[in-house]
């Protein structure tokens, strides 16, 4: 299954964005507003140049089976950099996907993110100096996260061939790579 494919083959990069965004900050409550935009600041950096890349490399035949218009992300954390008086910026990095496997594998890292958004959010909630935070895009599921994770990954496992699988796990490392080297 590509999925899990995917999990072992960029677990170094999992490892490596939590330990760029302070993660184990959140769970021992010492994460801080300043954290907090750093982490909002690089994932609308990395949305902003992937998002629309990643939905317009996919057939109509995913758009459908994975709900692209309810995946959208980049309007929610736009409202986050507003709230947290961000601004909006490019990035110094450009990004491109070969095709529509690349694309899937993106896709990946940011579905990913937000299945581990929303515990982010829920912990968040609950420390100090997050009390006026509104988690828009790591919420942005909401009781939905669970069922469109496991949409996502089905679809995945079910209609991507394995000899696909290097193209799917190189649009991963590309995003990957991308999160982590981005300012």
């Amino acid at each position: 299954m590509v999925s899990e494919y995917l999990k072992q083959n960029t677990a170094d990069y999992h490892d490596a964005a939590e330990k760029l965004f302070n993660s184990e900050k959140i769970f021992n409550k010492t994460f801080t507003l300043e954290d907090y935009k750093k982490i909002i600041h690089t994932n609308y950096l990395m949305l902003l140049h992937s998002e629309d890349k990643i939905f317009n490399s996919l057939s109509d035949k995913y758009a459908e089976k994975l709900q692209l218009d309810n995946r959208k992300k980049l309007p929610l954390i736009e409202k986050d950099l507003q709230s947290l008086s961000l601004e909006n910026q490019t990035a110094s990095h450009s990004l491109a996907f070969d095709n529509e496997h690349e694309a899937l594998g993106a896709m990946y890292v940011i579905e990913g993110s937000t299945l581990g958004g929303n515990v982010i959010a829920k912990q968040l909630s609950k420390t100090e100096g997050f009390e006026e935070v509104t988690f828009n895009f790591f919420g942005c599921y909401q009781e939905n996260t669970g069922p469109m994770w496991k949409n996502f990954k089905e679809v995945l496992d079910t209609d991507v061939a394995e000899e696909n699988y290097p193209q799917v796990l190189s649009g991963a490392k590309k995003l990957y790579t991308f999160l982590l080297n981005v300012n």
